[in-house]
């Protein structure tokens, strides 16, 4: 009776993704709404990538939740995960056992980390310029964490350091959205800060900064989500 249930639930949802599929058909013109869009953002706000300057401008409001969601995401992982007071952490192997990362993967840790970090920087700090932002460069530093631990699983990463950073970010990019609405014309509006010249790396008003303390909040939340679980 449960497979065929499971059957029945598999075979529906099929169905629908094929219903779903047969109705789809590929947009051969630019609406007007995203014609809007390509020509506003750049002369508006003077950043060449039109999806940054939406989500981090323009849908600063929804940024933030989205955020805010990460936030309580890496808050709920701590509070579950995290070890009681008088509790002893779980016994090891020590690091002469066989059941340690290889000497390769150390090695190979150590050359790759400095290269996904100083990714993760540039995917940050150009944001606004080509493909990237804060978000999809907290997530590489994140992965760097990650690679990390798996180098070095005994190490043990200063929590106080990340909830500290994450949050000195996070009350940055509340202070720059409410400077939005007194000197600009809403909440994250870039416009306070000079636009530079088109293109180039301090250009686009806040943006780029906006991008920057974004990805260090995303950063360090995801690498103590990370650690969370490693324990």
């Amino acid at each position: 009776m449960k497979r065929a249930f499971s059957l029945l639930s598999v075979l529906a949802f099929g169905v629908i993704f094929a219903v779903v599929l047969s109705g789809y058909g590929e947009r051969h013109t630019v609406s007007a709404l995203a014609m809007y869009y390509l020509n506003e953002v750049p002369a508006d706000l003077g950043a060449p990538n039109v999806v940054t300057g939406i989500l981090i401008t323009f849908r600063g409001f929804d940024t933030l939740g989205e955020v805010a969601v990460l936030f309580m995401v890496a808050a709920s992982v701590g509070l579950l995960l995290a070890r009681e007071e008088g509790e002893k952490a779980p016994s090891r192997p020590l690091p002469s056992d066989d059941h340690g990362p290889s000497e390769l993967v150390r090695n190979g840790a150590e050359v790759v980390l400095p290269l996904i970090f100083l990714f993760g920087a540039y995917v940050i700090m150009n944001g606004h310029l080509s493909a990237g932002g804060g978000f999809q460069g907290g997530a590489v530093v994140a992965s760097g964490v990650m690679l990390l631990m798996l180098a070095y699983p005994f190490g043990s990463i200063n929590h106080g350091f990340l909830s500290t950073t994450e949050s000195l970010a996070g009350v940055f990019y509340v202070l720059i959205g409410i400077a939005g609405m007194v000197f600009g014309n809403g909440f994250l509006d870039s416009h306070i800060l000079p636009r530079g010249n088109f293109g180039t790396l301090l250009s686009a008003g806040a943006i780029p900064l906006i991008s920057a303390l974004l990805g260090i909040k995303v950063g360090a939340e995801l690498s103590v989500i990370i650690d969370r679980f490693r324990s």
